[in-house]
């Protein structure tokens, strides 16, 4: 992989973020700095993440930063439930948006046990122990 744009899940969060924007534009205009502006600041801080993350040189790294990606999947998530709640989207826009955070998420648990994976390392033989 060359770029973090090669990674799925910045490219389902693409798609999450394209759909947020796009379910947005709908809401009520008195939510234009609350809830529009919270759940597009949090599918944008996905695809930033996923980027950030995968610059980054070690396994621990990347891990953390798609963590905290992941974390905002769920925020998205929460928001387009509170939304649906308050008539702002119908079932079928929150079903849609819903799959794709989860499906972002999933990745992204995929991203974080591989680095993590690979960051673990066992002790050699002539490593001394601090503890016994």
């Amino acid at each position: 992989m060359q770029s973090f744009t090669d990674l799925t899940a910045w490219q389902q969060s693409m798609m999450l973020s394209k759909e947020v924007y796009k379910l947005t534009r709908q809401f009520p205009k008195e939510e234009l700095y609350g809830i529009t502006s919270q759940i597009r600041r949090a599918s944008v801080s996905i695809l930033a993440n996923i980027a950030e993350g995968f610059s980054r040189r070690s396994g621990a790294d990347k891990a953390n930063r798609y963590t905290i990606a992941r974390g905002e999947c769920s925020e998205v998530h929460a928001l387009l439930l509170l939304c649906k709640e308050l008539e702002y989207i119908t079932s079928k826009q929150t079903t849609t948006a819903i799959d794709l955070a989860n499906t972002t998420g999933k990745l992204l648990s995929g991203l974080i046990h591989v680095h993590m994976k690979s960051n673990f390392q066992r002790p050699t033989p002539n490593t001394q122990r601090p503890f016994r």
